[in-house]
């Protein structure tokens, strides 16, 4: 456990430095992981890392939309401030 391997696969992360890690998870879990690891013709270990890519990339986008939510709360659009702009925009319509 903690060893670091190289581990080859399909996956974009292919070889590169891995970690083995423990982890818990309750069978319900467990058994949809492998379904869908199978169904798509991957291994559980890189479905799971797919998985938690997407999940932390999600949090980063979130985490972007509070802080550009925060900076309207502070500084919010004054009336006017884009009607300069309206004259540029062309939504394609004949």
């Amino acid at each position: 456990m903690g060893d670091v391997v190289f581990y080859v696969d399909r996956h974009p992360h292919s070889y590169t430095h891995m970690k083995t890690i423990q982890m818990t998870i309750d069978e319900r879990l467990l058994k949809l992981v492998d379904k869908m690891s199978q169904a798509r013709k991957t291994t559980r270990s890189a479905f799971i890392r797919d998985a938690l890519e997407a999940k932390i990339e999600r949090e980063r986008i979130r985490e972007k939309e509070l802080r550009h939510a925060g900076g309207y709360a502070q500084k919010p659009v004054a009336p006017g401030e884009f009607e300069v702009w309206l004259s540029e925009q062309d939504w394609g319509a004949s």
